[in-house]
């Protein structure tokens, strides 16, 4: 793979502390885009995204890397993927996708938060994410909402383009990693802290 990418956990990883409200709703509105792009084009697509699968390039665009379900993914996948009763048509691909966004992103604005501080998000965004997070599929909101709701919100406020967020991200790792020598260490241990979310984010 080529080292212009990384993986959202790196950049996390490398800033020490969450991503801010303004870069989550360019990296969702960027993600979003993606995924409807990504699925009229491939059926295998991986139906789990989580922070070290959420790829982000030097040029402002972003990947998928593939992932099986593995322990350290499992609390990003949907809850019918965990019980063995997903779907394998494009909604339901979807809408597995979707929750598992919702969740990378939460974790994203939880990330090394002390325990008893709440995650700072409007509640505008804060509903959208608790709606792609929610336990039963067909009461998630599906991938055009989400670009309208971004696309609103990019109206509305005075939000940077998807491709110069991510650019910035990536810069952060590579400005950070000029200091250490080597890239951030990509193995963020993600369980520990993200089984928390559900907790937090339904609370």
């Amino acid at each position: 793979m080529s080292s212009t990418f990384v993986t959202l956990a790196e950049v996390l990883e490398a800033r020490g502390g969450p991503l801010l409200e303004e870069e989550v709703w360019s990296l969702l509105l960027g993600t979003a885009e993606s995924l409807v792009d990504v699925s009229y084009k491939h059926n295998n697509m991986c139906s789990i995204i989580s922070p070290t699968s959420l790829l982000l390039s030097a040029t402002g665009t972003l990947a998928f890397k593939n992932c099986g379900l593995s322990d350290e993914v499992s609390t990003f996948a949907a809850p019918e993927m965990l019980q063995g009763r997903a779907s394998s048509t494009k909604p339901a691909t979807e809408r597995m996708l979707v929750y598992s966004l919702g969740m990378t992103l939460y974790w994203s604005v939880d990330f090394h938060l002390p325990q008893n501080q709440p995650v700072q998000l409007s509640d505008h965004l804060n509903s959208l994410l608790l709606s792609m997070c929610e336990d039963l599929s067909h009461r998630r909101v599906n991938l055009n909402s989400i670009l309208e709701a971004c696309e609103s919100q990019l109206k509305a406020s005075i939000l940077l383009p998807p491709a110069k967020v991510i650019r910035q991200l990536v810069e952060e790792v590579f400005h950070e990693s000029m200091d250490q020598t080597s890239l951030p260490d990509s193995n963020v241990p993600l369980s520990g802290r993200s089984l928390m979310i559900r907790e937090r984010l339904h609370g």
